[in-house]
């Protein structure tokens, strides 16, 4: 219950008397007259110290309350930030699509105690969601340095402890797109088949967009059947510019988007690049030749080169992001389909190994069901 507290004036002490007169018998007027008291001289006794005024009561601070209120002072306490509720409804949907890992990791802390066991059973709940070994074994010595340094005694304690030591491996992942410094500013994009490169780009164009950017669009996955008619319909839905051709070389149409893009004073141009395998050196050829054609259009591009990886496969994913980086020296990540039967414990694994940055996370077919990576909130959603 709030309570509240308003400043009172002091109270003015009345004034001491001057004399106190003695009481005598009063002598009857006449009828014509006006009584009047008759007195006997008596001594005054000195008038006493006119007593000190009393302190005002000190005015305790008040809780915070919505009510305004000139003479309410509020608690000096720092407040955390509200969530947003959009944020809020992501995380649920996170957490949602990394269930199964979460739960199989959260059965390990049932037990009352901690011992061997408990170990083991972490280490194996830990490689069954992805992490690898090496990431598997920094978050266990981590663990157990932690739980040694506290005195922790109950599981709970070393599942908290689990988090915590997953939020600091996975935080170099944790970094924002840039754009603007550079106009435009010139991404290309590329992974396997299937990923979800092309609908990434389309949910990417539109944060973009709310943003205030603006973005034109490059086709130059000219390899596969009916990739510029997919990016052209995620352009209508961003209501963005493309540049396309029919059959037309990568490279060539990736060039005509760059001089495009800074002839017209765009913000940013996304060229969407075929999606091929690793292994497929000829097309990883392909890609490397794109990133120097653009390079003539303009000398300091592409500013990023993004991965789109799905979080369904495993640490497969740590050899493309192992074989991209070799060939195009990548910039950052998107992991998708984070909504289904994903792990999603590779990105520690990667984290471990090849810290690349992960601008983005998806999980659905929404073009809102694209977000920003947050560290602590994906350690708590992949730890149940």
């Amino acid at each position: 219950m709030f309570s509240f507290f308003r400043r009172k004036p002091a109270a003015t002490p009345a004034p001491a008397p001057t004399s106190a007169p003695a009481a005598t018998p009063a002598i009857p007027a006449a009828p014509s007259q006006t009584a009047a008291p008759f007195t006997t001289p008596v001594q005054a006794p000195p008038p006493a110290p006119a007593p000190s005024p009393a302190p005002a009561p000190a005015i305790a601070p008040a809780p915070r309350s919505l009510i305004g209120s000139a003479l309410v002072r509020p608690m000096e306490i720092p407040v955390p930030a509200p969530v947003a509720p959009e944020r809020q409804r992501w995380v649920e949907r996170l957490s949602a699509g990394l269930r199964k890992t979460g739960s199989n990791i959260a059965q390990v802390f049932t037990g009352g105690q901690i011992d061997d066991q408990l170990y083991e059973d972490l280490e194996s709940a830990l490689l069954l969601a992805d992490t690898g070994v090496k990431a598997t074994q920094h978050l266990l010595d981590e663990v157990k340095r932690k739980v040694a340094a506290t005195g922790a005694t109950r599981s709970v304690q070393v599942q908290n402890i689990l988090s915590e030591a997953l939020t600091q491996l996975l935080k170099p992942l944790e970094k924002a797109l840039v754009i603007g410094e550079q106009q435009p500013t010139v991404i290309m994009v590329a992974g396997v088949n299937g990923a979800g490169k092309t609908t990434s780009i389309g949910k990417l164009t539109k944060h973009l967009a709310d943003e205030g950017a603006s973005v034109l669009l490059a086709a130059a996955d000219t390899f596969r059947a009916a990739a510029r008619e997919q990016l052209a319909i995620w352009a209508d839905r961003n209501t963005v510019e493309i540049v396309s051709q029919e059959g037309g070389d990568p490279a060539a149409v990736s060039f005509d988007a760059v001089s495009a893009g800074r002839a017209r004073g765009k913000d940013v141009v996304i060229v969407d690049t075929a999606g091929r395998l690793p292994t497929q050196l000829h097309l990883m050829e392909e890609l490397k030749k794109i990133k120097r054609v653009v390079q003539k259009a303009q000398p300091d591009a592409p500013h990023e080169v993004l991965l789109v990886i799905d979080g369904n496969t495993g640490q497969n994913a740590l050899a493309q992001v192992r074989a991209f980086d070799n060939a195009l020296k990548l910039t950052g990540l998107v992991v998708t389909k984070l909504d289904g039967t994903a792990k999603g414990g590779v990105l520690a694994a990667i984290a471990q190994e090849l810290p690349v940055p992960v601008y983005f996370i998806g999980v659905g077919e929404k073009l809102e069901d694209l977000e920003t990576f947050n560290a602590r909130e994906f350690a708590q959603a992949l730890l149940g």
